[in-house]
């Protein structure tokens, strides 16, 4: 009784000791019947009765667990044959984990049923015994373990995949589940469905013992996409299995191939009919899809070239075929489900030429009704009335463009201006009209029913189409629209119409209000169409500026308060694309012109902070913050029409301007890269462009000559009145540039609290960097000067050195020579003596007056030498002197050089006396 001890202590230290004595001492006499009837009919009733009064109240399931899990334990293991008790205590058991309605439940009642939870897990040798009972043989046995699973998982998750992976064949028993009876087979695919959303772990396993197999022999059975709540269950598992995991997809496509998953969405049966099911199964379907088209997790090493691999095999499986047929031609899809398959394209395209041709080349319709699948997309982009399919289709085109300039040249290439229908609607489905055609329709709607939405759309478009794309940029600069009453005014080119147009939208919106409310991205857009054509483009600046109210109309916009953070800013740049790609001469079109008319309209200061307000706006920062990822449809109760829709973009709609899913496409990170690399360039224009500012007077020499007839007082009075003049407009020049330099610094200190680029910000700066500069370099020549001449010195006086130990080397020699003749003349001595003392005395000559001879004449030749080396001793020391003295000059410390020359020399010396030892 120590287990019936623990659970009692768990549940009084939470609970109290006094619970509710009626339930307690009713559910211990039935546990006691239970334990220690003797009759099995008695036992069995009593195990009745336990079931029904846990799965009642909320205080019996806390009796229940402060004593009743070791006998209910006790029966599952001990008493195996006994199939009814087995049934009782299971279910039993289910009930004291199932939470109570809470209707009925007070509030301030525990939650019996998570402690109950808690109180089984925590032994694994619990959860053992559970699987085990997996293999029984009867029906209801399997069915109630599997729902015990279920509800331990939801409760105690990581303790129970713990308990499975601990437990021999665990795993391997929950998927034998998979082929059981129906409902079997489903509760099963419930709890795998959970027990591997976070376990990676338990996932391998899952996939080795042939999930996929399963999974995909489950679907076929219950009829694809138009089967049951059991799909949904079979295809939330395998993107369980699939997602963040390229080692999955890989053995997927080894093992089954991506077929099985295509065919879910093939439509069958009557195509019109979209139930809510079906409708929840395509979209997981689709989710799958888009799993293996990204390929794996981010940190996976080799995701990209298994996304690459996936997206080429997923084309050859003939999928855009089943994608274009359910997002563009089921004209009764789900706008969820034509939203996720207009994703699913992009993503094909993006980054992959081949399937880039591929979707060039398809054709949609039958019989003569055909037209290219590109065109029947603008088509829906044209004509949609919701916001996220555009969106979403939009998505197709930019895919498609990026970094395919093949691609954009033919779009590019048929834009050609069509007459304007006169009896049918502009946008009608007319498939024999052209791509570039049907997008200027697009464009020119709003002539005709004054709503700059579709145009709005077509330029999104058109933005794709001109991209990085000079070639395309200049063609579509030379195109010219008639108006659409010929009468009312003069043909105009594309350019200047989408400018009008952004003058329109505003006008618009200043009118009516209210029901311009949720479209004022329609101004961003069009000047995102503008900043993207006149990105290295100064053929389109030029047209942009051939008419001096483009200029007015955009500085008004950038300093009108009412317009929106993101608009002002985008306005910002544009002006600034007409300084920095501005390549005119012509007075009033040209950079200076241009700077001088921000200057007198706001100010510099005022002109920058557009940029610095449009960078800290929601929809720069929500662009540079990971976008969240589709939210998985799970299966708690049947899913809702707002569940199946983007509840994000319906919440963003709600939001106001700044949160519209347009905005958020619009501003995706390749756009505001551009536009903050845009910003650095054109401060540093603008501060070039004053630095060297135009002159507004030219000096004309003519003008500084005397004319004939003039006389001298008329001419120096003229001279006087020109140089009064050029003075007036020096000082002029100056004052701007003051202010100029002022307003530059300002915005350089704001930049710099925000942590920017680092930028020139006045040209008082440039002029002191240019100073200090010139002093670095001669700083710099007159250091190498120095240096030249203290290696100069340096090898004098290594030869210097080199003399004197030679010097000391001869007088060495002159040493030892004058040693030997000592030594020879004391034998001499020697000799003499010894002759001197002999018996038979001789004449000898005069040994001592030939000694002192030779010692005179060795003594003579002795100073001679002597003398003649400190001659060059001190010819040398005078020069060591001067040498010294310019070293001192020089800065050069002579006593450490003299004493690592000494150094040397003794270790010369020492080397020397080594040798002669040897």
């Amino acid at each position: 009784m120590d287990l019936a001890s623990r659970y009692k202590g768990v549940v009084g230290l939470v609970f109290g000791d006094n619970p509710s004595s009626n339930e307690d001492s009713y559910i211990q006499r039935l546990l006691d019947r239970i334990s220690n009837g003797t009759l099995p009919d008695d036992r069995r009733n009593a195990i009745v009765e336990l079931q029904s009064v846990v799965a009642e109240s909320n205080a019996a399931q806390l009796a229940f667990g402060a004593s009743g899990f070791p006998v209910i334990v006790g029966i599952l293991k001990d008493q195996r044959d006994d199939v009814e008790m087995v049934r009782g205590a299971l279910e039993t058991l289910l009930g004291a984990l199932t939470p109570i309605d809470h209707a009925r439940a007070q509030k301030t009642e525990a939650h019996a049923a998570l402690m109950n939870s808690d109180l089984l897990s925590r032994e694994a040798e619990n959860i053992t015994l559970l699987l085990s009972l997996l293999e029984e043989e009867d029906f209801y046995v399997r069915y109630y373990t599997l729902q015990i699973l279920t509800a331990l998982l939801m409760n105690s998750q990581n303790r129970l995949q713990e308990a499975i992976l601990s437990t021999p064949r665990g795993i391997t028993r929950l998927m034998d589940m998979l082929m059981d009876r129906e409902v079997i087979r489903n509760e099963a695919l419930l709890l795998l469905t959970h027990l591997t959303r976070e376990a990676e772990e338990i996932q391998k396993i899952v996939v080795f013992e042939g999930a996929f197999e399963k999974i995909f022999s489950i679907i076929k059975e219950e009829g694809g996409s138009d089967g049951d709540v059991v799909v949904q269950d079979c295809l939330e598992l395998l993107n369980n299995l699939l997602r963040s995991s390229s080692s999955n997809q890989i053995l997927l496509w080894e093992t089954m191939g991506f077929e099985p998953i295509i065919s879910v969405l093939k439509l069958r049966g009557i195509t019109y009919k979209f139930t809510q099911q079906k409708t929840v199964n395509l979209l997981s379907a689709l989710e799958t899809i888009n799993m293996l088209i990204m390929g794996g997790a981010d940190t996976d090493p080799g995701k990209d070239s298994n996304k690459l691999a996936n997206r080429t095999v997923l084309v050859q499986k003939k999928l855009l075929d089943y994608l274009l047929m359910l997002g563009v031609e089921s004209q009764w899809a789900p706008v969820a489900v034509r939203c996720m398959t207009f994703k699913c394209i992009g993503d094909l395209v993006d980054g992959h030429p081949k399937n880039r041709d591929i979707l060039a080349s398809k054709v949609l319709g039958e019989d003569r009704q055909v037209e290219p699948a590109l065109n029947s997309i603008l088509r829906i982009i044209l004509q949609t009335s919701s916001i996220q399919e555009f969106v979403a289709a939009d998505y197709v085109f930019k895919t498609f463009c990026e970094k395919n300039r093949e691609g954009q040249t033919m779009l590019a290439s048929t834009l050609i201006p069509q007459p304007h229908p006169t009896t049918r609607d502009p946008l009608e489905d007319d498939v024999n009209i052209s791509f570039g055609s049907m997008l200027l329709r697009g464009i020119c709607s709003g002539e005709t029913d004054g709503d700059l939405e579709t145009c709005c759309r077509a330029a999104s478009i058109l933005s794709h189409v001109l991209k990085d794309n000079i070639q395309c940029k200049e063609k579509a600069l030379k195109i010219v629209l008639e108006s659409h009453v010929p009468s009312m005014g003069t043909p105009e080119t594309l350019f200047q119409r989408i400018v009008r147009y952004l003058a329109v939208a505003s006008s618009m919106k200043s009118k009516d209000k209210s029901s311009t409310l949720g479209k004022s991205y329609i101004q961003q857009i069009i000047l995102k169409l503008l900043v993207t054509w006149t990105v290295d483009c100064p053929a389109a600046v030029q047209c942009f500026l051939d008419s001096r109210h483009h200029l007015t109309y955009l500085l008004e916009l950038v300093a009108n308060p009412a317009a929106t953070v993101c608009t002002r800013g985008l306005a910002s740049i544009l002006l600034g694309e007409c300084v920095i790609y501005n390549k005119s001469n012509e007075n009033g079109k040209d950079a200076f012109s241009v700077v001088d008319a921000v200057s007198q309209k706001m100010g510099l200061t005022t002109y920058f902070s557009k940029f610095e307000e449009m960078q800290s706006s929601f929809l720069f920062s929500s662009s540079e913050a990971p976008r969240e990822g589709h939210k998985p449809l799970t299966r708690t109760a049947t899913p809702s029409e707002a569940e199946i829709e983007d509840a994000g973009a319906a919440k963003a709609m709600d939001k106001g301007n700044e949160d519209h899913p347009m905005l958020i496409s619009l501003f995706d990170p390749s756009f505001t890269g551009l536009v903050k690399s845009l910003e650095g360039k054109i401060r540093e224009r603008i501060v070039d462009v004053y630095s060297r500012p135009k002159s507004e007077v030219a000096v004309v020499p003519a003008d500084l000559e005397q004319r004939s007839g003039e006389n001298e007082k008329a001419y120096i009075n003229r001279l006087k009145a020109f140089i009064e003049k050029q003075c007036s407009e020096i000082q002029n020049l100056l004052a701007r540039n003051a202010a100029l330099a002022e307003d530059l610094a300002s915005s350089g200190k704001n930049e710099e609290s925000q942590g920017s680029v680092q930028r020139s910000s006045t040209v008082m700066e440039k002029v002191q960097m240019e100073s200090i500069r010139r002093e670095l370099q001669e700083a710099s020549q007159r250091l190498e000067t120095v240096k030249a001449e203290k290696a100069k010195l340096e090898s004098e006086a290594s030869d210097y050195k080199n003399m004197a130990a030679k010097l000391e080397s001869d007088l060495k020699g002159l040493s030892d020579a004058y040693n030997s003749l000592e030594q020879a003349n004391y034998h001499l001595e020697k000799e003499v003596k010894s002759l001197k003392g002999g018996e038979d005395p001789m004449e000898f000559p005069d040994i001592e007056a030939i000694k002192e001879e030779v010692r005179k004449e060795a003594q003579k030749e002795s100073e001679d030498e002597l003398n003649d080396l400190l001659v060059c001793l001190g010819q040398e020391e005078s020069k060591v002197e001067k040498l010294t003295a310019k070293l001192i000059e020089l800065g050069v410390d002579v006593d450490k050089l003299l004493e690592d020359i000494g150094d040397e020399s003794e270790a010369q010396g020492e080397s020397d006396e080594d040798d002669d030892d040897h």
